[in-house]
């Protein structure tokens, strides 16, 4: 698939993968010629999505498989440090995040499929 305006859009699984509050996907973009893990999870209806990537230290936030929401299913957590991040936009709320945010990946939900928007083929950001 492609857009305009030089972005690709590629699908990266089923939209049925996600539930509300639930366990996350993981999958892998390009970045600068770099592939870096990522994941998107579902949050009041709507896919959102970032590399899997504390803003505190470059760690994996996921404390198994796929599991990015702390127990209140409101909040991303950090399992290495505990810190806590809003679900619709990735913005630090507290813990060791130091004010650092999630790095948002650029995603859109299209009949049944959640699709990656890669720049240039080159991925986002």
């Amino acid at each position: 698939m492609v857009a305009a305006a030089g972005l690709k859009q590629r699908r990266i699984f089923a939209s049925g993968e996600l539930t509300e509050g639930g366990p996350g996907q993981r999958f892998t973009i390009t970045r600068r010629g770099i592939d870096e893990a990522a994941f998107a999870v579902r949050f009041r209806g709507e896919v959102h999505a970032y590399l899997n990537r504390c803003g505190h230290v470059p760690v994996e936030l996921d404390w198994q498989q796929g599991e990015f929401f702390d127990s209140s299913g409101l909040y991303l957590i950090c399992a290495t440090h505990g810190a806590l991040y809003a679900p619709e936009s990735g913005r630090c709320l507290g813990g060791r995040c130091n004010g650092k945010g999630l790095v948002k990946v650029s995603v859109t939900e299209n009949d049944g499929w959640v699709i990656l928007i890669e720049e240039g083929g080159q991925g986002v950001g």
